[in-house]
C-alpha cells in the first residue's frame, strides 16, 4: 500500500479540526467523532488547545483508504501560529484547503494560498459548514476564483477542460477525462478540485477521501532522502519528526551523524514503535541531539521559509535563582519554535520574536505549565531589515601569519521582496573546490546591514574572484574573507532601512469611514471595496508598527463592531528613517563579530586595515574598475639586423661578443645588503592589572589585606620586566567605580600606568587602545578574560594569559639574578 503525506490548512474557525475528526471516523481509525466545542477532539489533546478551541501545534495521525495509507498533518489555523503551519508544508505530498461557507475567502486564506503556490503543492479545496451557510455554491465559487479560476468541481466538465491542453484535447475527443490526465493536471497545479460539504455532519467528506485516494501522486526519491520538519519533546525525550521520501531507517542506524534509538509512529498523543520507517512515512526519531527543523538529507529540496515574526519582545525571568536552568529550557523551546529567534545576551537580556498577542499569552502559559516559572514579556520593537541602493564591489582579505585568502564580491540591489540571491561568476583561476566553499559560506550566514545591524535583504551577491596560497590557505580563511568582503562592500555602498508592512482589510460601520481615512492620512490612502450603507470594507497597506496598535483603537471607537485582518506581509522603506537611526545605536566598525575591515600581513605579522583603506592594500585589482582603452594605428616597417645594430651601438656604445665562460665565475657580493633587511615593529605590552593580581596566589592574598600594596608590588615587577624585555609596557587598572574619576595616565620609571575614568573598565580601555596601537606596534595583551582575548585578536593583537605572564616575569627575574651572580661571583 502506497503512502501519502496530506496536510489540512485553513483560516481560524473554518472547521479544520472537525474535518480531521470526520476523516478519522469515516476511515474507521477512531470509534467516536470528537468535537472542538465539547473539548473532545482526537488531535487537540493539549490543555491550552482544548481551553482555547484552537490548534496550536501540528499533529500527526494516519488512516487507510482503498489504495493508500494517509499520514495526516493537522496544522494551526490561527495567524499567530503560521510558522508552525508553514514548516508542515515542507513535508507534504498534497494539501486540503478548508474554507468556511459562512465567511468565504478570508485574508489569511490568501496568505495560505500564496504559500501553497510557492511550495508547488497539489491542492484540494473543501468548503465547510454548508449546512449553516446562507450563501449559494455559485457565490462561494465566485469568491474562490479570487484565489484561482481553476478551483472547480470535477463534474463541471466544460470548465475543467479549459484548465490544460491535455484535458481539452481529451474532452474534445472522448467527451470525458481519464484519471491519469486529471492526476497530472492536479499534480501540476493546473486544476484544484473543490467539494462543498459539512464536516460536522460528514457531508462531502467521503467524496474528498475518494479524490485523495485517486489523484494524489506522492514524492519518491531513489536514495535515503527527506526532511526534519519539526523538533518536539515528550517526557524529557527530544523528538525529531522526519518525513521520508526515499530509502528506509531502522533503530540503531547512523543518521545525520548520530545514532537512532527509537522510531515512533504517532497517532495523536499515542505512539507505537516501528522496526523500520519507509518512504512516505512521517515518524519521530529519538536519540538525536543535533538535528534542527528544516534540515534536509539526500535529494530532498531544502525549503525557503517565508513567514517570520515582525515584532521582537523582551522576556524577563521572575526567579533569578533558577536562571541557568531556565535559559536551557528556553533554548529547548527555541528548537521547537525556530521563529522565536531566541537571543540571550545574559540572564537579564533575553529577546524573543513573536507573531502576536495570542502567541505571547500561550508562550507564558506554556513556560509556567512545563517549567513552573513565571515570565513577563514586554518592550516590543520592530524587526527591521536593510537594503542597498546601488552597486558596489566588496573586498575581504584574511592574512594573519600562516593564513591567506582574498575574496571579491559584487553587491547589487534587487526589487522588493527578492530576498538574497547568490551567483558564482568567478573570473580568476581559483580552484573549483574553493569557489564552492566561498559560495557555501556566503549562503549559510544571515548577513547584517551597517545601519542598525538588521538583516540584509533584496540584494544579489555575486562571487567575482578570489586568491589563495598553495602553502598557507585553509578552508576557514575563505569563510573569514567572504564575510569581510560582504561587510566591506556594504560599507562602501549606500543603505536604506526597511520595516514590515501588511495588507489590511477593515470592516467598519459606514458612518465611521471618515474617521478611518483621517487615521491613515500619513500612509497609503485606503480604498473602499464594498459599502452597502451599513457596513463598509476598506483595504490598503500600512506599516505593522501602526496597524498592530491601531487594532485596539479600532475596537474602541467602533465599540467592537470594527474588524481588521491582515495578509501578504512585505517590507518597504521606513517613513521616518532618521528617527529610527537616532533611537538605535549601532557602530559597524565596533562590531567584533562581523568586522568590516580586513587582515593583511607585513614583516611576519598581521595587521588590521579599516574598510575604507582595503582597496589600497588588496592583492587583486577591482573587477568593476573601468579600464581606459587607447586607440592607435601602426604601419609595419622592416629593419635589417645591421641597421638595428648600428642604432643600438650609437646609443649604448660598441658591444663585444661574449662567450659562455664570460658569464660564469664566482658570484659577486651583494652591495647594499641593508636594503634587504626587514624592520620589525616594536612591541607594546598592555597588562590588565587587577586581572593579573587575582591570577597570582601571592598577589591575590596580599590584595585581600591591602589592595594598594598588591598593586605596588605588581608595578615594581613590571618595571623590572620592562627593563629586561625592552617592550613599551602599559599597565591598566580599573577605576570605573571611582565616583567622579576622570582617569589618568602617568609614566612611572620605564612603564606607563593608566587608571581608567568612571564607568570605563580596563577591558574597554584595552580594546580601544589595541585598535589604535596595532598600526605602529606589535600589540600583546596580558589578560585571562576570554571575551577580551577574542576581541583583541579581532584587532590583530596577540594575547597571553595572566598566569603565563606571571610565569614569564618570574623566569625573567630568575635570569636577571643568575646573570648578576655570574658577573659578581664571590
Amino acid at each position: 500500500m502506497d503512502k501519502i503525506v496530506l496536510g489540512l490548512l485553513a483560516h481560524v474557525d473554518a472547521g479544520k479540526t472537525t474535518l480531521t475528526e470526520s476523516l478519522l471516523y469515516l476511515s474507521g481509525t477512531i470509534e467516536k467523532q470528537g468535537r472542538v466545542d465539547h473539548q473532545s477532539s482526537f488531535l487537540d489533546y493539549d490543555k491550552q488547545e482544548r481551553e482555547r478551541g484552537i490548534t496550536i501545534y501540528s499533529k500527526v495521525s494516519s488512516f487507510k483508504l482503498k489504495h493508500h495509507l494517509v499520514h495526516l498533518l493537522d496544522t494551526p489555523g490561527h495567524i499567530d501560529f503560521s510558522g508552525e503551519m508553514e514548516r508542515a508544508l515542507s513535508a507534504l505530498d498534497a494539501a486540503v484547503l478548508i474554507v468556511s461557507g459562512l465567511d468565504g475567502v478570508q485574508s489569511h486564506t490568501k496568505t495560505i494560498w500564496k504559500l501553497l503556490r510557492d511550495y508547488h503543492l497539489p491542492t484540494f479545496v473543501f468548503v465547510n459548514k454548508m449546512d449553516l451557510s446562507p450563501l449559494s455554491k455559485d457565490i462561494l465559487l465566485k469568491d474562490l476564483h479570487d484565489l484561482d479560476n481553476s478551483i472547480l468541481p470535477l463534474d463541471d466538465q466544460e470548465d475543467v477542460a479549459t484548465c490544460s491542453d491535455d484535458l481539452l484535447e481529451e474532452y474534445m475527443n472522448d467527451g470525458h477525462f481519464q484519471d491519469q490526465t486529471l492526476k497530472k493536471a492536479i499534480h501540476d497545479r493546473q486544476l484544484f478540485p473543490v467539494i462543498f460539504g459539512s464536516a460536522l455532519k460528514n457531508e462531502g467528506v467521503k467524496d474528498l477521501m475518494h479524490l485523495i485516494d485517486t489523484y494524489v501522486d506522492p514524492k519518491r526519491d531513489e536514495q535515503l532522502s527527506g526532511i526534519v520538519y519539526k523538533i518536539g519533546h515528550d517526557d524529557h525525550e527530544r523528538l525529531t519528526f522526519v518525513r521520508l521520501s526515499g530509502g528506509s531507517l531502522k533503530p540503531k542506524d547512523d543518521f545525520l551523524g548520530e545514532k537512532i534509538n527509537q522510531i515512533r509512529n504517532y497517532q495523536g498523543e499515542k505512539y507505537t514503535l516501528l522496526d523500520q520507517a519507509e518512504a512516505g512515512d512521517i515518524v519521530a526519531l529519538t536519540g538525536l541531539k543535533e538535528t534542527y527543523a528544516g534540515e534536509t538529507f539526500g535529494d530532498y529540496i531544502s525549503p525557503s521559509y517565508e513567514l517570520e515574526p515582525f515584532m521582537h519582545y523582551a522576556l524577563h525571568l521572575e526567579d533569578n535563582d533558577q536562571k541557568t536552568q531556565m535559559l536551557a529550557n528556553l533554548k529547548q523551546l527555541s528548537e521547537e519554535e525556530p521563529l522565536l529567534h531566541l537571543k540571550i545576551k545574559d540572564g537579564d537580556h533575553i529577546q524573543v520574536s513573536l507573531m502576536g498577542e495570542v502567541q505571547i499569552e500561550i508562550l507564558k502559559e506554556l513556560i509556567k505549565e512545563r517549567f513552573h516559572q513565571n515570565v513577563t514579556i514586554d518592550s516590543q520593537s520592530i524587526a527591521y531589515k536593510e537594503a542597498i541602493t546601488k552597486t558596489s564591489e566588496g573586498v575581504g582579505h584574511f592574512e594573519p601569519l600562516r593564513h591567506y585568502a582574498e575574496v571579491h564580491v559584487l553587491l547589487e540591489p534587487l526589487p522588493k521582496g527578492s530576498g538574497l540571491v547568490f551567483e558564482n561568476h568567478c573570473q580568476t583561476n581559483l580552484p573549483p573546490h574553493f569557489q564552492r566553499l566561498i559560495m557555501t559560506h556566503l549562503e549559510e550566514k544571515e548577513h547584517k546591514g551597517v545601519l542598525i545591524g538588521a538583516p540584509i535583504t533584496d540584494m544579489k551577491i555575486t562571487l567575482l574572484g578570489g586568491k589563495h596560497s598553495e602553502v598557507h590557505t585553509v578552508g576557514g580563511d575563505f569563510r573569514e574573507a567572504a564575510y569581510r568582503a560582504v561587510r566591506q562592500g556594504l560599507m562602501m555602498n549606500e543603505s536604506k532601512l526597511l520595516e514590515p508592512y501588511e495588507h489590511y482589510e477593515i470592516k467598519i460601520p459606514s458612518s465611521m469611514i471618515g474617521k478611518l481615512f483621517y487615521d491613515f492620512e500619513n500612509y497609503e490612502t485606503p480604498v473602499i471595496s464594498k459599502d452597502d450603507g451599513k457596513v463598509a470594507t476598506v483595504i490598503g497597506s500600512a506599516p505593522v508598527s501602526f496597524l498592530y496598535d491601531y487594532q485596539k483603537e479600532l475596537l474602541s471607537y467602533t465599540k467592537g463592531e470594527g474588524v481588521i485582518s491582515y495578509s501578504d506581509p512585505f517590507y518597504d522603506q521606513v517613513i521616518d528613517e532618521e528617527k529610527v537611526l537616532e533611537n538605535t545605536y549601532y557602530d559597524p566598525e565596533e562590531d567584533v563579530d562581523d568586522p568590516v575591515g580586513s587582515i593583511f600581513c607585513a614583516h611576519g605579522a598581521g595587521y588590521y586595515v579599516p574598510y575604507d583603506e582595503v582597496y589600497d592594500h588588496m592583492h587583486l585589482d577591482l573587477f568593476t574598475k573601468e579600464k581606459e582603452v587607447t586607440h592607435f594605428t601602426s604601419n609595419k616597417i622592416h629593419i635589417s639586423d645591421e641597421e638595428a645594430k648600428r642604432v643600438f651601438e650609437s646609443i649604448y656604445g660598441k658591444q663585444e661578443r661574449k662567450l659562455a665562460k664570460d658569464f660564469y665565475g664566482k658570484p659577486k657580493k651583494e652591495k647594499h645588503q641593508e636594503a634587504m633587511q626587514v624592520s620589525q615593529k616594536p612591541v607594546c605590552l598592555l597588562v590588565d592589572g587587577y586581572n593579573v593580581i587575582f591570577a597570582s596566589d601571592e598577589l591575590n592574598q596580599k590584595a585581600k589585606d591591602n589592595l594598594g600594596a598588591a598593586r605596588d608590588t605588581l608595578i615594581d615587577m613590571c618595571t623590572s620586566y620592562q627593563g629586561y624585555k625592552g617592550y613599551t609596557l602599559i599597565l591598566v587598572f580599573d577605576a570605573y567605580k571611582v565616583e567622579g574619576s576622570l582617569g589618568s595616565t602617568k609614566q612611572y620609571h620605564n612603564i606607563y600606568i593608566v587608571y581608567t575614568k568612571e564607568a570605563q573598565t580596563a577591558d574597554a580601555y584595552i580594546e580601544s587602545a589595541t585598535k589604535h596601537l596595532a598600526r605602529d606596534y606589535r600589540v600583546i595583551v596580558a589578560t585571562s578574560d576570554n571575551l577580551e582575548q577574542k576581541i583583541v585578536i579581532g584587532h590583530d593583537a596577540l594575547r597571553i594569559s595572566s598566569r603565563e605572564f606571571l610565569s614569564d616575569m618570574t623566569l625573567v627575574s630568575q635570569n636577571e639574578m643568575d646573570d648578576y651572580q655570574r658577573k659578581n661571583c664571590k
